[in-house]
């Protein structure tokens, strides 16, 4: 996939992207950087993952650290912002991809700590720390998007609740940071190829992904996925804060 964003366009600018050391939030962290930006990789315990993605930074001439921080835990959320700015100085993009909800073993609430209480706390402990005209970009599907007038799949439902609370949440923010020079857009995405939320899915229900395929006509992989949401952190911001990738003629409007 060739990157949308033109070469040295975001030199001396500093970029943060949650959830990066694998999939949508790696390809985003390397497009970012191949545009100038200095990069920090966040990971939450796949530490080798996340330096090989910063390796991989560098040896294209890029800068790029990696920092460990679990979303949910507010002290480490601070410790992220603070090893970020100590490094490269205030943030300019912050791109919140981390998500999830489909694992065993975390806690019936985890879904909801994780896409909503997490992304406010990353935002509130951000704002001290962004640079003058900063864009947030908040990551979400069109599952999760429309969740309230289009059903999803059962094994989808409790993530999908819990990424459009987290979006609810963000867009009150809107006024706070609108007041603070922060501009904010979602980037809705429809079901992608190649990611670990993919794979779940398949497993829990076999035959979702061809079905979603032929309903949309083709799907996003992951890297294509990955330029929209790095486009997404320079383009213009829609007038209704929200950028849609892939088809979205299945899904109802809200009312």
């Amino acid at each position: 996939m060739t990157n949308p964003l033109a070469p040295g366009s975001l030199t001396g600018k500093v970029a943060l992207v949650t959830g990066s050391s694998r999939g949508i939030g790696a390809d985003t962290a390397r497009y970012l950087a191949e545009a100038g930006a200095a990069v920090v990789v966040n990971y939450r315990s796949k530490a080798p993952r996340a330096d090989k993605v910063v390796a991989e930074i560098e040896a294209a001439g890029g800068r790029a650290i990696a920092v460990g921080a679990d979303l949910t835990d507010a002290a480490s959320v601070t410790g992220m912002f603070e090893r970020a700015v100590a490094a490269f100085g205030p943030v300019d993009v912050l791109v919140l991809n981390a998500s999830g909800g489909m694992e065993t073993g975390m806690g019936e609430d985890y879904a909801m700590r994780l896409n909503r209480d997490a992304q406010v706390n990353v935002v509130d402990n951000a704002l001290p720390h962004l640079a003058e005209g900063a864009r947030i970009v908040f990551v979400t599907s069109h599952q999760a998007h429309f969740i309230r007038t289009t059903p999803t799949m059962p094994e989808y439902v409790p993530v999908a609740l819990s990424k459009r609370a987290g979006e609810d949440a963000l867009r009150a923010k809107l006024p706070e940071l609108s007041a603070a020079g922060v501009e904010f857009v979602v980037v809705s995405g429809d079901m992608i190829e190649g990611t670990i939320t993919a794979t779940l899915l398949e497993r829990a229900n076999p035959g979702a992904i061809a079905a979603r395929k032929s309903d949309a006509g083709r799907l996003y992989n992951v890297s294509e996925f990955a330029a929209e949401v790095a486009a997404a952190a320079v383009d213009p911001v829609p007038a209704d804060n929200t950028r849609y990738v892939g088809d979205t003629s299945g899904f109802a409007p809200e009312a």
